[in-house]
């Protein structure tokens, strides 16, 4: 479609076309320079009330003039002019111009794709047959809670300075970079919103840097000695949760690189989101205890270097979107490293890009990955762990089994498994998985035994086979639904399903679930969403399973009245408990008595 480039009112840029009254002798002056050589009238100031006044000598009638036109541009051809204009090209710059053009990006909102977007393209390809940008940032519109435009008549939005001083500008920012917007959709905004990325992501974030600089307190004086961060006992730890944390911050920090090469904005936040995630509700959970000295002071500085090394990396990685609280953490990692003692305040853009000496987070250049360290083995295998941590807690739940009480048993059956998932639950994180389901044993079903525990069920995808078997569904729906376990597991081992003259492919063509399928009251089970596993738990209870469960309770109990009191775990305290069930706890405690006092001594 043509474009209309011209307006009929005063304030623009004037046209610069002369023609004669009858128009058949048109002139298109380019320069300032050409219009004083057509005129001989030079011009400083391009605004009409300097230009319409100024008329060109006829060429092919002499003795009549030609006058400007009155209309004036679009304002939109000199916005779509903005990469020209800039440079004053072709006048001045052309070489600076042509190493820059076309730009690397350019950022506006979706309500420019019939803007600024569209002027930009016209012009570049009519001068150069190319576009003007080489990636497109857009965002989409921010709306209020009922999905209308936000309205200052309507008041139907919170005040954002009230937001801000709220929830501060990082949760804010947050919100908005992990939302719809950056994929230019539009996003109904909810004051909610932004303080669940406080709850979610801030609270607990802040909890794990709290907790670190607690136990490296702890640690260096309990060691006598200062905690210096070394990248070479990082590395070499051979802790799995040490190797899986490791691995995966080298995985997201190779992962921001490649996406904001590519400018794929919209995916950054969300895998920085998820490691967050990661990190809190996994890693120094995971080695809570660890980290407080429980198996060794030697080990214990072990998993803070690793702490403290993805801490610092993260707090990088974040800086550009959540600046505020990153330079609250790097202000007080740096403090750790010997180059903080050659730091120089107030050093400005000058300030060198080394953690430590630095004086912000915001001078350093995001952590590069190291290639060495991936380790998709270590994450597979923590991926396996999560999955039967996660199940577990949803059987109990089903139970309404307290964590706080044992269960015998706890049997994982995985589909397919990958051998590092196998090894890892079998091997060094099987004392995790222990520990997070208090569970006193745990087994792997082999494949051969699979049939014992569970039934693999398969099912049409309808979606697929709907368009290609027509009146034919019917029947090889039946037929499939009605196979037995050890004909699906031939199946889908076979990779190929023949009903009749149907041939089937299963990887794509059909769905695959176990369930659980032994009998047993005191079984209790959950499969996970994609079917491809299976946790069972046995929920039998006998005096050893109870008296656990109530020595735990007590624990836990004068945990709660050391924190009332405002006492640490390494001030001595001395218990006791009276009152109904008195005998009981006795009696659970008797049975329990190193476990009690190892909790209770930290």
């Amino acid at each position: 479609r043509d474009w209309a480039v011209s307006r009929n009112r005063f304030w623009g840029t004037p046209i610069p076309i002369w023609t004669s009254d009858d128009l058949e002798e048109v002139v298109c002056v380019g320069s300032i320079e050409e219009l004083y050589q057509l005129s001989g009238v030079r011009v400083t100031d391009l605004h009409r009330e300097y230009i319409d006044d100024i008329e060109i000598p006829s060429q092919k009638r002499p003795g009549t003039m030609l006058r400007r036109i009155d209309e004036v541009f679009d304002c939109w051809f000199e916005s779509g002019s903005m990469p020209y204009a800039q440079k004053h090209y072709p006048f001045e710059n052309k070489e600076k111009f042509e190493q820059g053009f076309p730009a690397d990006f350019i950022a506006e909102g979706l309500d420019q794709t019939r803007g600024w977007f569209y002027t930009l393209m016209v012009l570049s390809t009519a001068l150069f047959d190319k576009p003007a940008f080489q990636n497109l940032i857009c965002n989409g519109l921010v709306l209020a809670g009922d999905g209308k435009k936000m309205s200052k008549r309507l008041k139907n939005y919170p005040d954002p300075t009230i937001v801000v001083n709220k929830f501060g500008a990082d949760a804010l920012r947050m919100y908005l970079i992990n939302s719809p917007v950056v994929r230019a959709e539009s996003l109904r905004f909810q004051e909610s919103g932004v303080l669940g990325v406080v709850k979610e992501v801030f609270l607990p974030w802040y909890n794990a840097f709290r907790f670190f600089m607690q136990n490296v307190e702890r640690w260096t004086a309990t060691a006598q000695a200062p905690f210096v961060p070394d990248k070479q006992k990082v590395v070499a730890s051979t802790n799995p949760t040490d190797v899986w944390i490791g691995a995966a911050t080298q995985g997201l920090i190779k992962f921001v690189h490649q996406e904001m090469q590519a400018y794929r904005l919209y995916t950054v936040m969300p895998a920085l989101v998820r490691y967050v995630v990661q990190l809190t509700n996994w890693y120094v959970r995971l080695n809570r205890d660890r980290l407080k000295g429980s198996e060794g002071e030697d080990d214990a500085e072990r998993g803070l270097q690793v702490l403290y090394d993805v801490l610092l990396d993260v707090t990088c990685m974040m800086a550009p979107f959540t600046p505020f609280i990153t330079e609250f953490f790097y202000q007080r990692l740096r403090t750790f490293l010997p180059s903080y003692a050659d730091r120089v305040d107030g050093g400005g853009t000058s300030n060198p890009v080394t953690a430590g000496k630095s004086d912000s987070v915001h001078f350093l250049h995001l952590p590069s990955y190291d290639n060495s360290r991936l380790n998709e083995d270590a994450v597979e295998a923590m991926e396996a762990l999560q999955t039967v941590v996660e199940l577990g807690r949803n059987v109990r739940e089903k139970r309404n089994i307290s964590l706080r009480t044992p269960v015998k048993s706890v049997v994982v059956v995985l589909r397919d498994p990958s051998a590092a998932a196998v090894a890892g639950v079998n091997g060094p994180l099987r004392g995790y998985i222990l520990s997070e389901l208090n569970a006193w044993d745990l087994v792997v079903v082999p494949k051969e035994q699979e049939h014992e525990w569970v039934k693999l069920s398969l099912q049409p995808n309808l979606k697929v086979l709907g368009k290609k078997l027509g009146r034919n569904m019917k029947k090889a729906k039946e037929f499939i639904t009605n196979m037995s376990h050890a004909d699906a597991v031939a199946c889908l081992e076979k990779g190929e399903l023949n009903i009749e003259d149907i041939s089937i492919n299963p990887e794509t063509e059909l769905l695959s679930k176990l369930a659980f399928a032994k009998t047993g009251d005191n079984w209790e089970a959950a499969e996970s969403a994609r079917g491809d596993v299976v946790v069972a738990v046995d929920c039998a209870q006998d005096e050893a399973i109870i008296s656990s469960g109530t020595s735990r309770e007590f624990v836990g109990a004068v945990q709660q009245l050391r924190k009332g009191a405002g006492l640490t775990v390494s001030d001595p305290v001395e218990v006791f408990y009276r009152g109904t069930g008195a005998d009981v706890a006795e009696r659970a405690i008797s049975l329990n008595v190193a476990a009690v006092e190892a909790r209770l001594r930290g």
